[in-house]
């Protein structure tokens, strides 16, 4: 049961004090300063013989090479299936909101991830500013559609990354990657020139076109997708615009698992590679829970990790859509095990209600 899935994320933030990057200055790598001064979070990285696919790649110089072929796309942004075509490289912003200026939330060790990523230590989070899907009922909406962060360097995100290494994070996890995938790999490739060996988590909506996947095939290590909605509708009344939701999502869940394959975890319990689900389970059925269950139980092995999340929380514009302006019930989160249990799935992760 994954009770900290239910934190907002602004009081978790608030709890960590000075550990987390809003507003401040970043310490230089290496440098005492605003992460390293709390004492809690100075473990040693415990570094175990597994490589990330990223480090190959940055040695043959493959992984600059890709940062810069999506860099490019940035003049007529095509990298999310909006397609809005805006030059974010001359500072128009996209759908998503975003233009070629890194903008950045915070930074910290994060305890309320899955506990196959948080182990002891947390999981490394960088918490990106602004979002390609634009869901009514984002309880983060203050950074994904607000633009609450800080414009950053990429030398700044290679920095944050290495510091999440020094005080003992078990991966790198950015979260909202999507529009700044250019800046990632830039950022990953001089951060892996400087010793980062920590695999990658790419926590997303799940929303994602299949040629940026295959451009990310040997760097990603872990894929947190999301798969919110199996019908086209719904992902266009609560997330809208994203009519392609379900088809797109479908196509890039199997990208994923063809490059990373089932989790595999270390000694210590900690997953390093593979794929990873998210489903939420909303009110009213509204997200068609079943069909999502039923689809993965089809097209993706038994054994797939998936984690059936009951925490929805009716805040941002939900109020405006009375089918999903309240809590879910337990019948209702029940009614989603027994869907993937009929489905045969047999690695789930159940929350309490």
């Amino acid at each position: 049961m994954h009770k900290n899935h239910c934190i907002n994320r602004r009081k978790f933030l608030r709890s960590l004090g000075g550990i987390v990057l809003t507003g401040a200055v970043l310490p230089a790598a290496g440098s005492a300063g605003l992460l390293l001064s709390n004492k809690e979070f100075m473990a040693d990285v415990s570094l175990t013989n597994f490589e990330p696919g990223y480090l190959k790649l940055h040695k043959d110089g493959s992984l600059k090479a890709r940062a810069d072929i999506l860099w490019d796309r940035m003049q007529g942004c095509d990298l999310c299936p909006r397609d809005c075509g805006k030059n974010r490289i001359r500072g128009r912003r996209g759908d998503c909101n975003a233009n070629a200026d890194l903008e950045i939330s915070s930074f910290a060790p994060h305890f309320g991830e899955e506990t196959e990523l948080v182990g002891k230590n947390g999981s490394g989070t960088v918490f990106f500013t602004n979002c390609s899907l634009l869901c009514v009922f984002c309880i983060n909406y203050d950074v994904s559609q607000m633009g609450q962060g800080s414009r950053r360097s990429i030398g700044q995100l290679a920095d944050m990354m290495l510091t999440l290494q020094r005080i003992g994070c078990h991966n790198i996890n950015v979260v909202t990657p999507t529009h700044y995938a250019p800046h990632i790999l830039k950022a990953l490739d001089i951060a892996a020139g400087r010793g980062l060996r920590l695999p990658l988590v790419y926590n997303t909506c799940g929303w994602e076109k299949l040629d940026v996947l295959q451009m990310l095939d040997g760097i990603v290590d872990v894929y947190l997708a999301d798969f919110k909605y199996d019908d086209p509708q719904a992902a266009n009344k609560y997330s809208p615009g994203a009519i392609t939701y379900p088809d797109i999502t479908k196509t890039a869940l199997l990208e994923m698992h063809r490059q990373v394959g089932i989790p595999e975890a270390d000694n210590s319990g900690v997953i390093n590679r593979g794929l990873m689900i998210r489903h939420l389970v909303m009110p009213n059925n509204a997200a068609h829970s079943e069909k999502v269950i039923a689809w993965i139980g089809s097209n993706l092995p038994k054994n797939t990790y998936v984690n059936i999340m009951s925490q929805y929380t009716p805040v941002f514009k939900a109020h405006e859509y009375p089918e999903i302006s309240r809590r879910i019930t337990r019948a209702e989160y029940n009614v989603v095990i027994d869907a993937a249990r009929r489905a045969g799935l047999t690695n789930l992760r159940l929350q309490g209600g």
